[in-house]
């Protein structure tokens, strides 16, 4: 019997994963899975650059826009919608695409996901207190102690990402990062998988142009009407909580947009450190 085959292409924010999965996609003749953990989100139709319409009546997609920012949403829901799904679609493709900048979500979906221990509300409130004492810097600095690993691949500029390594690792007594290791679940696929990268400077200039066009076609409104929401863990999104913080007065609006760009080169930074330490052959 051949196989079946998930053709994974991952890779930084703005590398240009999306234009080549549906290259691919329609060459194939097969759908598209996204594992963009904030693309799943109905509400979020601009500040997470997800597929324009074109693209997307140009080839099947799914899990974009497919979920509300008010579902609580995890890796390990991920893996388990996921893979129903591609059991169903595998009874009419031989192969299908999956695209996305999101390691954990591709990785959960591939090799599985521990269970991460339920949250402690105690602890979190204990950081949470030490956060607006403190400041972020003092968290930052003792997550790097703890957990190494996770210092550097989590969104440090995120003070509810920090939160949440801590609140886990403290919890538990294991790091945050080693729930991250994945067992190497058995799949009865093969997975194909492929990193876009780019020249820095090249990623960087694309990154900035994103980000003016975002803007220009109304990412600050769309910030605007999400703003009442702001306390959900899907709105702890760069693009989002720099506008936020322009409503409340704690910059301005081109600091904001400049904390835009630098924030979310950061992450494709991350990004890129991410898949090569899982050995993914570039492109």
């Amino acid at each position: 019997m051949t196989p079946k085959i998930i053709h994974l292409i991952v890779g930084p924010t703005a590398s240009g994963k999306t234009d080549m999965s549906i290259d691919l996609a329609i060459k194939l003749g097969c759908p598209i899975l996204s594992c963009d953990s904030r693309q799943i989100y109905k509400e979020l139709k601009i500040g997470t650059a997800p597929p324009s319409d074109e693209q997307l009546r140009a080839v099947k997609h799914y899990f974009i826009h497919s979920h509300s920012i008010f579902d609580s949403y995890t890796a390990g829901r991920y893996e388990l919608e996921a893979l129903a799904l591609t059991e169903r679609l595998f009874a009419h493709y031989d192969s299908l695409v999956m695209v996305g900048g999101s390691g954990l979500y591709a990785d959960a979906f591939c090799y599985g996901i521990d269970d991460f221990p339920p949250p402690d509300k105690d602890i979190r409130e204990r950081l949470n207190s030490r956060l607006n004492i403190e400041g972020v810097s003092s968290l930052r600095n003792e997550l790097r102690l703890l957990d190494p690993e996770s210092y550097k691949s989590i969104d440090i500029s995120n003070p509810q990402r920090i939160v949440r390594a801590l609140e886990v690792t403290i919890s538990s007594g294991r790091a945050f990062s080693s729930y991250k290791s994945f067992g190497r679940k058995e799949r009865y696929f093969k997975v194909e998988k492929t990193v876009v990268e780019r020249d820095r400077d090249e990623l960087y200039n694309r990154i900035n142009a994103r980000v003016d066009k975002m803007m220009e076609d109304g990412l600050l409104e769309e910030a605007r009407s999400l703003y009442k929401f702001r306390s959900l863990t899907a709105l702890k999104t760069v693009g989002y909580r720099q506008l936020f913080d322009y409503f409340d007065g704690k910059c301005t609006l081109d600091e904001a947009v400049d904390l835009i760009k630098r924030d979310t080169r950061r992450y494709a930074k991350r990004q890129i450190t991410w898949f090569k330490n899982r050995g993914c052959p570039i492109v």
